[in-house]
């Protein structure tokens, strides 16, 4: 009897150690390997212009097909280790494919159409972290995932503004409030290799949560504020300001500059009401809003509301842009200066 109690003491430990090893790397697993996204679809329809073949959309990236169209699926692998660690992102769908578009542009057949960013870091100190890859620009108040933006359609700034980077950078906590990022980069948005050998260099100095940022490429240069206020509780106002200049002289200087706000405020835990008021204009021959016209200007206001369900957003929004030229379609085709729309967009986060 002796001898079979202690062969169940045994046994028992044995199956309690191996329990607790089991928990123990299924813990580890669980805080270094991470996969999550979302996937986002909408609705789109003019008020003003046709919504048929030949439909128009603002001139700003994303959300610009017709009827019942689809944004993307993105799905973000990540590694965090002491040290170390990685970030895949892969996008799928037509917001991906507008999001990477000079990918296979640059390199015909190449498969970085499908990779929206993907990077390795290294935290050499607390307060230095070095970043190698490819990464969404620092620039700018909006992103290219829909689930980081309070508006689903985006602003003129960000649409002309660079979009991804490959490259290296370091982010240096210089303070608690005071940060510094540095890096030198391919060419804006050459993400797969560097097609001419030149390089672009980019700076951003942040303080509480106030960031002014500067990109320069090859003799052209982009400066831009993001940052914002929480006025209240519930109201949140956001601020975004750039200024880029294609670095040329003579007739062939252009560039853009404008500002954006962005109040919100929340009328409950699971609504959330928003404004994107924007005012852009484009210097020389630009050609960003695509009037055909030099020096054209448009303001754009975009009301929207946030309703969550759980991890399901439904996004309902009501956007009137208005061009100084007549770069919008009526419903006869002729040309006119107003374009006014409505999507409803539906994002899920997992």
């Amino acid at each position: 009897m002796k001898k079979i109690f202690t062969l169940l003491c045994i046994v028992i430990s044995l199956n309690l150690t191996a329990q607790e090893a089991t928990e123990e790397n299924e813990s580890l697993i669980e805080k270094r390997f991470s996969i999550n996204g979302s996937i986002d679809a909408y609705f789109r329809y003019n008020l003003n212009a046709p919504n048929n073949k030949n439909a128009v959309a603002p001139g700003s990236s994303f959300a610009n097909l017709p009827g019942f169209a689809l944004g993307m699926a993105n799905v973000i692998i990540g590694y965090e280790g002491e040290k170390v660690g990685f970030v895949a992102d892969l996008v799928y769908g037509p917001r991906g494919e507008d999001a990477t578009f000079l990918s296979p542009a640059l390199r015909p057949g190449g498969s970085s159409n499908i990779v929206n960013q993907l990077y390795a870091y290294w935290n050499v100190s607390k307060s230095v972290k070095l970043t190698i890859g490819n990464f969404n620009t620092f620039l700018g108040y909006e992103v290219i995932s829909p689930t980081a933006n309070f508006n689903y359609s985006t602003s003129y700034l960000f649409s002309y503004g660079p979009f991804n980077h490959t490259g290296i950078k370091a982010d240096i906590a210089l303070s608690e409030d005071f940060s510094l990022m540095l890096a030198a980069m391919n060419p804006t948005d050459a993400t797969e290799f560097n097609p001419t050998g030149k390089y672009a260099f980019g700076a951003q100095l942040g303080y509480a949560d106030q960031f002014l940022n500067f990109l320069l490429d090859n003799g052209a240069y982009e400066i831009d504020y993001t940052g914002g206020l929480n006025l209240s509780k519930e109201f949140f106002l956001g601020i975004n300001a750039a200024l880029y200049n294609n670095g040329n002289s003579g007739d062939n200087e252009a560039g853009f500059a404008g500002v954006a706000l962005y109040p919100q405020y929340s009328t409950s835990e699971t609504v959330s009401i928003g404004l994107r008021g924007e005012y852009f204009m484009e210097t020389g021959d630009f050609g960003a809003i695509g009037t055909g016209v030099e020096d054209s200007s448009v303001f754009a206001t975009t009301l929207t509301a946030n309703i969550k369900i759980g991890e399901l957003t439904i996004i309902p929004e009501l956007r009137l842009d208005s061009s100084s030229d007549n770069f919008f379609l009526d419903k006869d085709l002729k040309g006119q200066k107003s374009l006014n729309s409505f999507v409803l967009a539906a994002v899920y986060t997992f």
